[in-house]
Formats: C-alpha cells, structure tokens, sequence
C-alpha cells in the first residue's frame, strides 16, 4: 500500500473515513444499532418534528387556544396508530422495506413504485423542514442583521449531515447522541415544570377549554368548531414524520430486528407522544401568543 497517498485520498479518508474490511464476519454488528442508538438515529426524525408540528397547528386556532387540547390529544392518539401499523409491517417485512413493501407485495407493483416516490419526497421535504425550522429558530436569538444568512447556514448544515451519512450508519448517529439526549431532557424538564408550576391552574384550565368549546360553537356553529380542529390537527400533521422510519432501516438493525425494531417503536411513539402533548399543554398554561 502506499505510504504516501495523494491529497485527494487523504481528504477522502477524512470524509469518509477508512475502508471496511468485508471479510471480517463481525462487521455488521460492529456497524448494526441496537433499539436505544436506533431510537437517536431513526428516532430523531419524528421527535425533531415536534420542534414545528405543535407550533404550526396552535398558530391555526387563532384566538381558540383551548381547542388545542383536542389537536393535542388527536395527534397523541394518531401516532401510537401509526406506530401500532407500523409494528406490524415490522414483523411482516423483517427485511425492510416499510410502506414501499406493503404496496408491492399486497397491492402492485405499480402502487409500490408510487409509495417509493412518495417516500423519496418524503425524505427531501422532510429535511428541508428540519433544517430550515432549526434555522429559523437559532437565528431568532441572534441579532437581526445576521438573519439574511440563515439560508447559507441551512445549507451548510445539509451539506455537513451528508458528509457524516456518508461515512456511516453509527459514524453519523455517535455525534448526535449528547444533542439528541440533551433536546430529550431539556424538553422533559420545561413540560415537568409548565405541569409543576400551574398545577393548582388546571382546574381553570380545564374551565377555559368549556368555555372555548361554547363560544367557539356559539360563533362558529359545530361544524365551523370541527372543521377548525381538523385543520389544526392537518397543518400539524408535520409531527407524525419519521415514524416510518424503523421500518424502513430494518436493515441497520441489531439481531434480533424484529424485536429491536419493536422497541424502537415504543420508545419513538411513547417518547414523540408525550412531547407533542406536553408541550401543548404548556402552550395552554403559559398562554402562549404568536409574536412576529
């Protein structure tokens, strides 16, 4: 082997960092995530998206803040759904495939190469989101002049996530791991202490929402009131993205799959649950209002 490999395979070790020997039988489970790795690295997709699914859905109501509870609770319930079908394309495609399986195997092909594309789109729509979401939050605590280079930091951003996917599975999930720890345990706390905080308020909490279903009903009429709902609940229908996700990477997974993918769905639905309903709920208490 040379001693002295060009600058270009240097930079190439770099990025992408050493070859992997294919001879070497423990190489999958060297490179495989069991449930609590994979919860960060296919997880993080679905509970980021309750960095923007909440918000977007109570900006929606308006004035009728308290109808929130039911988008709440609608959503809760959606996604232990999703999560529920999922499991059970787990154990009927341990291969992988997620929804793109499902169409081929139990409609048609055609109907498979359709979930595909839409799954492809998914994907790109699904990082753009992210990123421009997370964008979009840091620089609202930086100085006003600095906003116009919120799109150059986007795309940097998604520049720096392909390089580490492209060195590897566990290589682009390790460095994830102290923020995805870190966004779980500062979100847990400011859900707690909303809850800890306005405690003896619940019972006026639960006052405002009957009354909001009355005056809301009362100027909108039932159905005004349910459609209301529904489109709060469908514009934040961003929260359920990245669910599919387990299913999907089944490959990636550590022996036994079926139950490490199982796993990891219980800890994505229980933990995304929990965060979109907290934090609604904490929108309610603080009396959260839309600032420009």
């Amino acid at each position: 082997m040379d001693e002295n490999p060009p600058l270009f395979n240097r930079i190439k070790k770099l990025i992408l960092g050493r070859r992997r020997n294919l001879e070497d039988q423990g190489i999958f489970h060297k490179l495989s995530l069991i449930a609590f790795f994979a919860w960060i690295g296919l997880g993080a997709d679905g509970i980021s998206s309750s960095c923007y699914g909440p918000s977007e859905a109570f900006l929606v109501l308006g004035q009728h803040h308290y109808l929130g509870i039911f988008v709440a609770l609608g959503t809760a319930l959606t996604i232990f759904v999703v999560s529920s079908s999922y499991s059970q394309i787990i154990e009927l495609f341990p291969s992988g495939g997620g929804g793109y399986q499902v169409a081929s195997k139990l409609l048609s092909p055609s109907m498979g190469m359709l979930a595909g594309c839409a799954l492809l789109i998914d994907y790109v729509l699904t990082i753009a989101v992210s990123i421009s979401s997370g964008a979009d939050a840091l620089f609202s605590f930086l100085p006003v002049s600095w906003y116009p280079y919120r799109l150059t930091f986007a795309l940097s951003c998604t520049v720096v996530l392909m390089l580490m996917n492209m060195r590897g599975v566990k290589e682009s999930v390790l460095p994830l791991v102290p923020i995805f720890i870190t966004f779980i345990i500062t979100h847990g706390i400011l859900i707690v202490y909303a809850l800890a905080t306005h405690f003896t308020a619940l019972p006026e909490v639960a006052v405002a929402i009957s009354t909001d279903v009355q005056t809301t009903g009362s100027e909108l009429g039932f159905l005004g009131m349910l459609l209301l709902i529904l489109k709060s609940y469908s514009m934040g229908a961003g929260t359920f993205t990245g669910i599919e996700a387990v299913s999907n990477g089944m490959p990636i997974l550590r022996e036994p799959r079926v139950n490490t993918a199982k796993r990891t769905m219980k800890y994505m639905a229980w933990s995304l649950a929990v965060m979109v309903m907290g934090l609604m709920i904490a929108y309610l208490l603080f009396r959260v209002e839309h600032v420009p």
